[in-house]
């Protein structure tokens, strides 16, 4: 059985581990509707030899109130019992998006407390930008067990950010440029009021980068999380405009070893949408 070398693998490893028993590679491309690319169509085009489409942009509870709301414990399931997966799998998550969404399906792992998952760094930009080999067939997938999870864990809803605002128990930190962070005009991706959360940070999750796409080393992420005003010994709740970029920032605290942190399900698009909520806009004191 392989193992995974850490929580971030090279393209040189996923390159000599591509036929180990016991990986599986996941494509979790998704993108904005103002890319107007279509990921799944991509996937059948050209990816990883092997890897498996997760089809992240419907893995949500359309039931729920809050938009893109997380997928819900069976719907988790069925679709790891669609990819294959088996509990005792190792699995690699890479995309070739702008809004790194292989950190969305990280998240989603880890909050049903699966482990054993690794991202792809650079993605597979970086994995063809070596002329390393790309398919076009669709994978023989026989279907997995499908696990009885638990409800997500590493979640909060916009109660607990409302009552947060009292205690100030946990810093929430945004991943979302600094422009609709400041409220700047209308959000342009979600289409509700600009702003942020009271007393909320920013740090627009491409900060964690380097030029080449990869994640910076886990000494320069401490620089950047605290340049951003972050006390790293305090809890994080990371926010964004639905949940992807902010998945963004806590693989990035994963990284350099941080364990308490959460996600606000629904994020700006959640909390701006409703005009209840306070507001807070321009230059951050």
């Amino acid at each position: 059985m392989v193992e995974l070398p850490g929580q971030l693998v090279s393209t040189d490893w996923l390159a000599d581990a591509l036929d180990f028993d016991g990986l599986v590679v996941v494509d979790a491309s998704l993108h904005l509707p103002a890319a107007n690319r279509d990921a799944r169509a991509e996937f059948a085009a050209a990816h990883v030899p092997g890897a498996r489409f997760m089809n992240l942009g419907n893995l949500k509870d359309e039931t729920s109130e809050v938009p893109s709301a997380l997928p819900r414990a069976d719907q988790f399931a069925a679709r790891m019992s669609e990819l294959g997966i088996e509990p005792n799998d190792r699995i690699v998550i890479y995309d070739d998006s702008a809004i790194k969404s292989a950190a969305r399906a990280w998240y989603l792992f880890a909050a049903f407390g699966i482990g054993s998952v690794a991202l792809l760094d650079g993605g597979l930009a970086k994995w063809r930008a070596e002329g390393r080999p790309l398919e076009s067939s669709e994978p023989d997938i026989n279907p997995g067990s499908s696990p009885r999870l638990n409800s997500p864990n590493r979640l909060r809803m916009k109660a607990d950010i409302l009552a947060n605002l009292k205690t100030q128990a946990e810093q929430i930190l945004d991943a979302r440029a600094k422009d609709r962070f400041e409220g700047a005009g209308a959000d342009p991706v979600h289409g509700v009021e600009g702003g942020r959360i009271p007393g909320s940070y920013n740090l627009p999750f491409r900060e964690v980068f380097k030029d080449d796409g990869t994640f910076k080393s886990p000494g320069d992420l401490r620089t950047v999380f605290e340049t951003a005003g972050i006390d790293l010994d305090r809890p994080i709740v990371t926010t964004c405009g639905s949940g992807v970029t902010a998945s963004v920032l806590l693989f990035a605290l994963a990284l350099i070893g941080k364990s308490d942190w959460a996600l606000y399900d629904g994020s700006w698009s959640d909390w701006g949408g409703d005009p209840s909520t306070p507001k807070e806009t321009g230059t951050k004191a």
